[in-house]
């Protein structure tokens, strides 16, 4: 979508700029390049316009940055969940992680642990709630919550970062190193030494996080 312009400008005249624009815009950037090279003046780079002119409809990146996220929770699908609690907070788990896994952007700009868009807590509620049906204290029930999400970052933030280290150098160093271990030191990584690659590779959040969650409630 393209920012909005009332007439045609003169020369040197920055556009008419809405906030919708300058949230599409950034969006934009963040999937193409990533939360660190996004910056005030890049994207004014981008609207054609000067970043003074952002000022008036952002006080600075991190509330950019909110907005943008705000959007996103917004336009993120709420599907009916499990009545069961364990389930339902299992089900809750891998959606919150798929949702992630197709905006890497997003894990990146969370793992600071303090920007977040007020329509995803939704998803945390549900956590939250479902481990408290589960007959946790509400303090045990965030606990839930918080481990589930350490390792959805965790795993998630591996994953993008080794995929760029992939694509930038064409080889990934940790397979060079296991395939050069003997027997004598290491007989079971040795072992899977010629799988490594394809078992680092499997796609397993949805055993793990079912794993997680029986492991942190009660009587499982």
């Amino acid at each position: 979508m393209s920012a909005e312009v009332s007439r045609p400008r003169g020369v040197g005249r920055p556009p008419r700029l809405s906030l919708e624009a300058i949230i599409v815009a950034a969006e934009r950037l963040l999937v193409a390049e990533g939360p660190e090279k996004l910056s005030m003046r890049r994207l004014a780079a981008e609207l054609g316009s000067t970043p003074m002119a952002l000022y008036h409809h952002v006080r600075d990146k991190d509330e950019l940055l909110v907005r943008v996220l705000e959007s996103q929770a917004r336009a993120m699908p709420r599907p009916t969940l499990p009545t069961e609690p364990r389930d339902r907070l299992v089900a809750a788990s891998v959606l919150l992680y798929e949702l992630l896994a197709e905006r890497p952007w997003i894990v990146e700009v969370l793992t600071g642990d303090d920007l977040i868009g007020p329509s995803a807590l939704w998803i945390v509620e549900v956590m939250v709630g479902a481990a408290a049906d589960c007959g946790l204290a509400e303090d045990e029930a965030f606990y839930v919550y918080r481990t589930i999400w350490f390792y959805i970052v965790g795993d998630l933030i591996i994953r993008i970062t080794g995929g760029r280290r992939r694509a930038r150098t064409g080889a990934v160093h940790q397979d060079g190193v296991v395939a050069g271990l003997t027997a004598d030191d290491h007989p079971r990584l040795v072992s899977l030494a010629g799988r490594w690659a394809e078992l680092n590779a499997r796609d397993t959040h949805r055993r793990a996080l079912a794993a997680i969650v029986d492991g942190l409630l009660p009587n499982r």
